[in-house]
């Protein structure tokens, strides 16, 4: 078995807990707070907690209305994590390990509620600013910070490797 390098493990890690953070917020959102029979709650400002089932990819483009898009989206989340993990175990950036482990982690937040549930729970909404339409959870922010990472590492001079 190759070694893992410190900044895989530092993935992983992180992966997990982008995890646990994402799927304790949506057991609190479902069931203690109980969302879906609020539908939506203004808590300060321009931020509400609004309750949406999302079946579409990110931020609900591409709706999967039927049960086989729903199994090829959890499967496409999967095998995305899995590369991604793969890759971990070779990372030695800083910026590539915390991308890949917040991608991995969001992904498999979102993948766990598409089998439960058969769509994404949001409930994040920040729609009230004006310029960000979308409902959207831990997991979401993480891909979408995890993919800033990524950026940022791929921006990077060559001789900074």
């Amino acid at each position: 078995m190759k070694s893992i390098s410190k900044l895989g493990w530092t993935a992983y890690g992180l992966a997990a807990l982008v995890i646990l953070v994402d799927q304790l917020s949506k057991y609190w959102i479902l069931y203690v707070y109980d969302l879906p029979s609020r539908i939506s709650t203004p808590i300060a400002g321009p931020f509400s907690l609004t309750m949406v089932w999302n079946r579409g990819v990110s931020f609900g483009l591409f709706r999967a209305d039927q049960d086989l898009m729903r199994w090829a989206l959890t499967l496409f989340s999967v095998v995305v994590a899995v590369i991604l993990a793969v890759w971990a175990r070779k990372a030695v950036r800083p910026f590539l390990g915390l991308g890949l482990g917040l991608v991995i982690g969001g992904a498999i937040g979102n993948a766990i509620d598409r089998l439960r549930f058969g769509a994404v729970v949001d409930f994040l909404d920040f729609q009230r600013l004006g310029f960000f339409p979308w409902v959207f959870n831990i997991a979401d922010s993480a891909i979408t910070i995890g993919v800033v990472f990524l950026l940022l590492d791929s921006a990077r001079k060559d001789s900074d490797a």
